[in-house]
């Protein structure tokens, strides 16, 4: 997808209107129009990057060093217990738009949101496999 075709690219340009949380030279913050919870937010670098690893590492840098000061401002505007974090990246793992974006998601004890983390155990020497291929591919 190119910027042309981007929603959140639209939002940015002011063709899309939007509730804006917060707004700088690097990032843009709002509502997302299809919550999980009461003030689910959306934090964008206005360049356009498809995915995390398309991102240059500054400006990475510069969306990070503000997703811990507009995540508390959600937590403490919604008084939520805490918050999970997502960046989602690729449609297999559930990404819609493709610009690279975080979701800030309040949460508060039994909301039922993500009530299960499907853990299981790595067979024998299977980890260790998984492991070594990472490693050679950084």
């Amino acid at each position: 997808m190119n910027a042309d075709d981007c929603i959140f690219c639209k939002i940015i340009a002011g063709q899309i209107p939007c509730v804006k949380i917060y707004e700088d030279d690097a990032i843009l913050s709002f509502l997302d129009i299809g919550p999980i919870s009461d003030g689910h937010t959306l934090v964008v670098p206005k360049q356009h990057y498809e995915q995390l690893h398309d991102c240059p590492a500054e400006l990475l840098g510069r969306v990070c060093s503000r997703l811990g000061k507009i995540a508390e401002a959600v937590k403490k505007a919604v008084n939520s217990e805490g918050y999970n974090l997502l960046c989602n990246n690729g449609g297999a793992a559930g990404q819609l738009v493709e610009h690279v974006h975080f979701h800030i998601i309040p949460r508060n004890a039994d909301d039922g949101v993500f009530n299960r983390w499907p853990s299981y155990k790595y067979e024998e020497g299977r980890i260790e496999t998984i492991a070594e291929t990472i490693r050679k591919n950084l």
